[in-house]
């Protein structure tokens, strides 16, 4: 082999693990701008469940709430301490000042 011949196989090679390098490298900053993503989708994730565990609670508060309303017994408690109604048989006790 000659001299030119060895310097442009040389110089592919170089040519060749420079390519290579460079596409490490990029995949490498890529990998970890998905691996912080994948942290910040994470947390959000988690953000997101405990919020939705909250308004589920909520929506069966507000649930029991409405039964209650409908019911007798806040009929009853409405006119006990709104209109100050009692039963025929209610001792009312009044605070002296």
């Amino acid at each position: 082999m000659s001299a030119r011949k060895r310097r442009k196989r040389k110089n592919g090679a170089v040519s060749i693990v420079i390519i290579v390098l460079t596409f490490l490298a990029v995949m490498s900053i890529q990998i970890f701008k998905l691996k912080q993503k994948e942290a910040m989708y994470a947390a959000k994730e988690a953000e997101l469940q405990e919020t939705y565990e909250l308004e589920t609670e909520r929506a069966q508060e507000i649930e029991a709430l409405a039964d209650y309303v409908q019911s007798d017994q806040y009929i009853i408690d409405m006119a006990h301490s709104k209109l100050g109604l009692a039963y025929d048989n209610e001792i009312i006790f009044k605070e002296s000042k």
